[in-house]
């Protein structure tokens, strides 16, 4: 959702012995059930399951990017991973001797100091440093190395969040937080095929494969790369674009 973003957290907490055990048999019962439930049933159930802890912001506005974090923390108790998915002005076209200082701003204050102030906060949890760090990630675009026309201040707002990823990852190492970043290509939705033909059928002709990127694999990599399953990876942009990236430019 444009300028919206959830935080989640899924915690384990202290019991005896025997609980454990029952709690381990449960769980290992509804992940065989899970399994063999379609992807899209299975982030339905985990929505439900999350939507009473849900929190809603603005994060065009940094004040409510803050309490979104706290009422996160609030409602979850400490985050082990954050994501910032939420960003504006993706499809704001406006040839850049034409961005007002109004776009370039907004686009900036969501698509970059929100994700910075978010993760400030995240580092800033004394629980992090205590249980061994966390995982922060960024969802940028492959804009944010290959602009487009009239989306200067998108395709910049992304190079720089690529960047803030890097230097994040430099800097909270130390705690054991992981800072990656995602950086999707045109991804598919309802409605997009009817809506931009043209562009959906340049894509694909461009793709190796042939396709538009599937929104379930952008979800996917986001638990690869919250998942101990990555847990030498730091400071990595990882493209998920169906090959467009390797393409030669000329």
């Amino acid at each position: 959702m444009a300028e919206f973003d959830v935080a989640i957290c899924l915690r384990k907490n202290k019991s005896s012995s025997q609980n454990d055990q029952k709690r381990a048999d449960a769980e290992a019962r509804n992940k065989a059930a899970a399994a063999a439930l379609p992807p899209e049933t299975q982030l339905g159930q985990l929505i439900s399951e999350v939507a009473e802890s849900r929190v809603q912001a603005k994060l065009s506005e940094l004040k409510d990017a803050s309490r979104l974090f706290k009422e996160a923390s609030k409602a979850l108790g400490p985050l082990d991973v954050l994501v910032n998915c939420a960003a504006a002005d993706s499809q704001s076209v406006a040839d850049l001797p034409d961005i007002s200082e109004d776009l370039w701003s907004s686009t900036m204050t969501t698509n970059v100091d929100a994700p910075m102030l978010l993760s400030q906060l995240f580092a800033a949890q004394e629980v992090v440093g205590k249980k061994g760090g966390g995982s922060i990630i960024n969802i940028s675009s492959i804009e944010g190395s290959r602009p487009a026309p009239g989306h200067s201040h998108y395709a910049t707002s992304k190079a720089a969040l690529e960047m803030l990823t890097k230097a994040s990852a430099l800097e909270f190492g130390s705690r054991g937080i992981r800072v990656n970043a995602i950086a999707p290509g045109l991804i598919n939705r309802a409605g997009i095929e009817e809506g931009w033909p043209e562009g959906v059928a340049a894509w694909k002709a461009a793709a190796p494969l042939g396709r538009l990127v599937d929104p379930f694999d952008i979800a996917s990599t986001c638990v690869f790369l919250a998942s101990p399953m990555s847990s030498s990876i730091s400071g990595t942009v990882l493209t998920v674009d169906c090959g467009l990236s390797i393409k030669p430019g000329w």
